[in-house]
């Protein structure tokens, strides 16, 4: 698939910059980047959604001691 992008001139020139540190063709780097930039997408929502179930968890384990409480007072 070929794609095309516009570039300003600041991340064009941090492209051929890249492209010449690494020793790499441009259409190299760009693929590179897309790759980390998904790869870290992913990764953030991955710990996102961890985060809110440990949250939800915590918040149950609370309910469920408040709930076993008020019961053990009840009998």
């Amino acid at each position: 698939m070929t794609a095309t992008v516009r570039l300003d001139n600041n991340l064009e020139e941090k492209l051929n910059n890249l492209a010449k540190s690494l020793d790499k063709k441009k259409s190299d780097v760009i693929r590179d980047a897309i790759e980390f930039y998904a790869t870290n997408v992913e990764k953030n929502r991955r710990s996102r959604m961890l985060n809110a179930i440990s949250k939800t968890k915590d918040v149950d384990k609370e309910l469920i001691s408040d709930f076993e409480e008020v019961i053990g007072d009840a009998i």
